[in-house]
């Protein structure tokens, strides 16, 4: 597929997926323009619907007939809150791209300040929220899954980042390349090694709506979040196997004690030959994990989504 000419190419695309944002749509539409406009940026707006059941479709459609500049995929389905949004990332066409989300959790305010930075030299600015208010659950696992990132990951992961932010052509281009069936994106983003900073912002409110996140989705999210950001948790049966086998040998060690020392040897030799079952059967998990780790890293070629139509867009796209 030819690229569009350079000239013609905007300064900054705007991500945006929706689901059931029939509240939002407009609203965060001219939200996100005057403040592109405010920049001086040339731009385009990519609206990507997860397969709503509302009048979101409807209402976007409205938006690309009045403004041009205003984008729209629609997924034949919903594919989840990882796999559409970074469908939009990969199709834009602008020297950066900016990714936020419909109901004003993410302040569009900011926008003048990503292009600023970006302007500055910056390949990656993400905005980090001060605090994340949610209930109990909610918030234990969010807890536990910053906890698993941090210990399990194979790179650091910004803590309260949830992928609002800007990122150069270059890097979404690097992030491509990884082909990972199930992105977490802003995981990804660090993966690249691209130079990255941080605005730190007071979360809004939402403009209407409520959340479309349960503790099941969070849930969900989180899992395969650490899934596709952390390969050393496919190793974690390897060492609870070496664990086990340096546990058999204690064992048989107490046992050969026990023996020359007359006393009772049965118990010693028993926990040594369970202990060493286990670290064989787990040694064995282990192997098989990197194994499928290796086969699924050769492997990734499912697409993201798939698209029942787009709107506004270019011969070119």
């Amino acid at each position: 597929m030819t690229k569009p000419a350079e000239s013609q190419r905007p300064d900054v695309s705007v991500i945006i997926p929706c689901y059931n944002e029939e509240d939002n749509a407009a609203q965060i539409c001219a939200a996100a323009i005057a403040q592109l406009e405010m920049a001086g940026v040339t731009f385009d707006i990519i609206f990507i619907d997860n397969d709503s059941t509302d009048r979101t479709v409807e209402i976007i459609k409205g938006l690309c007939a009045a403004d041009p500049r205003v984008r729209l995929i629609v997924n034949t389905r919903n594919f989840g809150q990882m796999r559409s949004p970074t469908h939009a990332i990969y199709q834009a066409r602008g020297r950066a791209v900016i990714g936020m989300c419909a109901d004003f959790q993410d302040p569009p305010e900011l926008i003048p300040e990503f292009v600023r930075r970006w302007k500055a030299g910056a390949d990656i600015v993400l905005g980090v929220r001060e605090t994340e208010k949610s209930g109990f659950l909610h918030g234990r696992l969010r807890a536990l899954s910053y906890w698993a990132a941090r210990n399990f990951g194979d790179y650091p992961i910004v803590q309260n980042a949830t992928g609002f932010g800007l990122y150069d052509a270059k890097v979404v281009a690097a992030a491509r390349t990884l082909a990972e069936p199930e992105p977490f994106f802003r995981g990804m983003l660090v993966e690249t090694g691209y130079k990255l900073e941080t605005i730190t912002y007071a979360r809004p409110l939402r403009a209407a709506g409520v959340s479309k996140n349960n503790f099941f989705g969070l849930l969900d999210f989180a899992m395969s979040a650490l899934a596709g950001s952390s390969k050393r948790l496919l190793r974690i049966p390897i060492y609870i196997g070496a664990f086990g086998a340096l546990m058999a040998v204690l064992m048989l060690i107490g046992g050969t004690i026990a023996f020359f020392t007359g006393r009772p040897i049965a118990g010693w030799f028993i926990a040594s030959v369970v202990q060493a079952e286990f670290a064989l059967l787990f040694g064995f998990l282990g192997i098989l994990g990197d194994n499928l780790r290796i086969i699924s890293e050769r492997t990734r070629k499912t697409p993201l989504v798939l698209e029942r139509e787009r709107i506004n867009f270019p011969s070119d796209y």
